[in-house]
């Protein structure tokens, strides 16, 4: 795996990355769950640490501290942002939520076309077709 840096970003910001999705690809396994856990729409963190186990069927299946120092990556990549949860306040305890950004959303759809594009070979092949 290669090691992802923010310093990609200086002097372009967001729409530097966007040129550069394909540099960021492949994702890692755990990565790729939490982005799509985000997909369905914003989550705390509890919630997404459950809906990573059953997207993926229990093999993946995240600590606390992992999956904390994954959203921290995810949020200073611009990949996910946080917000307060406004339901935290009426129940007492400050939660926060996270939510997809656009490129991080943009990095998910980029990566699953990369990983159809992977099964459309490996079926082509498996069925004896010529690639």
């Amino acid at each position: 795996y290669r090691c992802i840096k923010v310093s990609h970003f200086e002097g372009g910001g967001i729409n530097n990355m966007s040129d550069n999705i394909q540099s960021f690809l492949p994702v890692r396994e755990p990565t790729f769950f939490i982005l799509l856990s985000l997909s369905a729409g914003p989550r705390h963190g509890y919630a997404i640490l459950k809906d990573v186990e059953k997207i993926s069927h229990e093999r993946v299946s995240l600590s606390t501290s992992t999956l904390y120092t994954a959203i921290k990556r995810l949020q200073e990549l611009e990949w996910i942002s946080r917000e307060e949860d406004s339901n935290s306040r009426e129940s007492g305890r400050e939660r926060k939520i996270y939510s997809l950004t656009d490129i991080g959303r943009r990095v998910l759809t980029t990566e699953v076309a990369r990983l159809n594009s992977l099964l459309l070979a490996a079926n082509q092949r498996a069925v004896g077709e010529n690639i």
